[in-house]
């Protein structure tokens, strides 16, 4: 019985880290995305009209 818990609570670890590396990694990748496209704005202000 013990170690039937022990194998769950072990996936379930590993599964928590798994997806917490895909949150870390989605995260950084959105937020250089954002860097980009803020930059391309910044150097096209001059040509832009409102």
């Amino acid at each position: 019985m013990e170690e039937k818990t022990f194998k769950t609570l072990n996936g379930t670890g590993a599964l928590n880290i798994v997806l917490g590396v895909i949150g870390i990694v989605a995260g950084v990748a959105g937020g250089v995305l954002l860097i980009i496209s803020g930059a391309k704005l910044l150097s096209r202000k001059s040509k832009m009209l409102f």
